[in-house]
């Protein structure tokens, strides 16, 4: 029998925390730790940031959650500010990556069906990450998360990432393709940074066979790579947006974003969210936005990840098992030349959170608003981190 009342879904470090104060969390008693990989991207502004407790507090007094079949005012002015942040239209919200995603999949479907497609089939990439229910599970492409789950659920193409001739080959063969699902970097496969002309050239290629491109911007949202959104980098538009994560800072909300064209596919009863939406998750989501603009956030992000990255490159240079440093903006990867799961518990011992995926990279996504003093924290504690690991008898 378990010893927790828990289900076993997590692979937990034998730690709990108390409080986090911006890039700080805090153990019971009172060892603080530097969190590197804030919530895997969710806790973007940090720890107990003062405008997302303001926003909480505020609205809390007033209304936390009303039916959506009642005007939501704090759901209207988010939507607004949100589509005109991406040069889109209309938004659907829910409250995780995989509920926008799944959003996006059915509309997707509705579209080739409009185009008389019977069988809609979209194309998704190898290693990406879509989320963990059915649909999204089966649309991403790692194998370890389908194994016990089939029969998946059909209708995905799976080409190679950062590959355009296996798509356009695709595209050549087949007349029922409705859409091409993508992420702009890969952060669950180790921080896969696509060659520059990659999402143009997608865009181009939807825009010849008259197909959406759906761009899954879960992790890479919201400032997190250097621009509000990492696809504006490449100069591009969507057909559909798929938000979560950081929008919320730890409340759960996500938004799909899509064109008025798109979005009409939707009637009322055929799609919905109980929780989706509410006045809580919203005034946070707007408050968030507030401080991104109020702060320009992408500068403060593109000066400091400039420095994080030449920092890690400089300190780690020396470390053999170190084989590469990739990434954008204030998400970045270091791959070693070895499997280190292990290596999280390791950096324990310097007070450091770490998240390790791929087997082999371990995965950074500091909180936006990590100061330069942080960021040579950081560095000082990894680097010695590694040293350390790789000059014991510990073997991965």
């Amino acid at each position: 029998m378990s010893e927790s009342a828990l289900m076993n879904c997590y692979p937990r470090l034998p730690i709990a925390f108390t409080h986090g104060k911006g890039i700080w969390l805090y153990d019971k008693t009172g060892k603080r730790y530097l969190d590197s990989f804030s919530g895997l991207a969710v806790t973007a502004l940090g720890h107990a940031h003062p405008a997302v407790t303001a926003a909480i507090t505020s609205q809390a007094d007033k209304l936390m959650h009303i039916s959506n079949q009642f005007v939501v005012s704090e759901q209207e002015l988010l939507a607004e500010e949100l589509c005109k942040l991406a040069n889109l239209h209309q938004a659907f919200f829910c409250n995780s990556g995989a509920e926008a995603n799944e959003t996006a999949i059915k509309l997707s479907r509705l579209y080739g069906l409009k185009k008389n497609i019977n069988v809609p089939q979209i194309i998704v990439t190898e290693k990406s990450y879509h989320g963990r229910t059915l649909a999204t599970l089966s649309a991403s492409g790692k194998r370890s998360l389908q194994v016990g789950y089939e029969p998946l659920v059909r209708g995905f193409i799976r080409v190679p990432y950062n590959d355009l001739k296996a798509i356009e080959k695709i595209l050549k063969m087949r007349q029922d393709i409705s859409s091409i699902i993508i992420e702009p970097i890969l952060g669950n496969a180790g921080v896969v940074v696509p060659d520059q002309d990659y999402l143009p050239a997608i865009r181009q290629l939807c825009d010849q066979h008259e197909i959406l491109l759906i761009v899954d911007e879960v992790q890479t949202g919201l400032c997190r790579t250097g621009t509000i959104f990492s696809y504006q980098s490449a100069d591009i538009l969507p057909d559909i947006l798929t938000l979560a994560k950081s929008l919320g800072n730890g409340i759960p909300i996500a938004a799909c974003l899509t064109k008025t064209q798109i979005a009409d596919l939707f009637k009322p009863g055929k799609h919905g969210s109980t929780f989706g939406g509410n006045p809580l998750s919203c005034q946070v989501a707007l408050a968030i936005l507030k401080f991104i603009d109020k702060t320009n956030l992408t500068a403060h992000v593109n000066k400091i990840s400039q420095l994080l990255m030449q920092s890690l490159k400089d300190s780690l240079q020396a470390i053999d098992e170190v084989t590469a440093i990739r990434g954008k903006g204030l998400m970045i990867g270091i791959e070693l030349n070895q499997p280190c799961a292990d290596l999280r518990e390791a950096a324990l011992q310097q007070q450091l959170l770490i998240n390790v995926t791929a087997k082999n990279v371990i995965r950074l996504l500091p909180a936006l608003t990590i100061t330069e003093e942080e960021v040579d924290l950081l560095v000082k504690k990894l680097t010695t981190t590694l040293k350390n690991y790789f000059t014991t008898t510990i073997t991965c």
